[in-house]
């Protein structure tokens, strides 16, 4: 039996009131299954940074009800999300959000030690995830000594880390060559296979090739379903 992980009901996000409210996300539905990639795609403003920050718990919906692995963050406390963030939830900023005064393996690290673990075993789990996007060589270095592809990729090993099943990634292949950024899909692709939940944000259609669905988003609602073409490169 496939196990959801991500459900959003419903669900949307409006920014004031009156005539200068804006309607970010209206009325969205959304379901992503343990195994499964979905990309969303979509022009710019349509809604696909919106969907994510709720879908990680980053932002509340304003209606509906968004559930990771069936627990409803509608009720959850700011603490709480942050909690499940940790724990559940493996997120790659299109803005990376690396901390300068840690070094590559601390930054990776840092989700893992908030959440208990010893600085010891979170740096051995650092440094294997580094290890797996070929950074071994930058762990002791700060990110303002990297380049912007290794600082990219940095921040998905920071989303990496850990047991998450739920993998929310903001255009991670922006400032990557074709194949280190093909590297970052197969790296998602093989941790979906391994039982996560993977939501890509992309622009690429040769990058939503890699996904099982591809839910196309316009003006903050769902326009369109579909399956990447027979053959897609995997």
């Amino acid at each position: 039996m496939t196990t959801t992980v991500l459900q959003l009901r419903a669900v949307g996000r409006t920014h004031g009131s009156g005539e200068a409210e804006v309607v970010a996300l209206a009325e969205v539905d959304l379901e992503v299954a343990a195994g499964e990639v979905v990309s969303v795609m979509g022009p710019s403003g349509s809604g696909k940074t919106t969907l994510l920050a709720l879908a990680g718990g980053l932002d509340a919906a304003t209606t509906g009800e968004v559930l990771v692995e069936g627990t409803s963050l509608t009720s959850m406390s700011r603490g709480e999300r942050a909690a499940l963030r940790r724990r559940s939830v493996g997120y790659v900023f299109q803005e990376l959000n690396l901390l300068p005064a840690l070094t590559a393996a601390e930054n990776v690290a840092l989700p893992r030690e908030l959440d208990g673990l010893s600085a010891r075993a979170a740096r051995r789990e650092a440094l294997e995830a580094l290890a797996s996007l070929e950074l071994d060589g930058v762990a002791d270095r700060f990110p303002d000594d990297l380049s912007g592809g290794q600082q990219q990729r940095v921040a998905i090993a920071r989303a990496l880390i850990g047991e998450r099943r739920l993998l929310l990634a903001d255009e991670p292949t922006g400032a990557l060559d074709t194949v280190a950024g093909e590297g970052v899909l197969r790296l998602l692709r093989a941790r979906a296979d391994a039982g996560a939940a993977v939501v890509l944000v992309t622009h690429e259609p040769t990058h939503a090739a890699w996904a099982d669905r591809v839910v196309f988003l316009r003006d903050g609602r769902v326009v369109d379903h579909s399956r990447p073409r027979a053959g897609a490169t995997r």
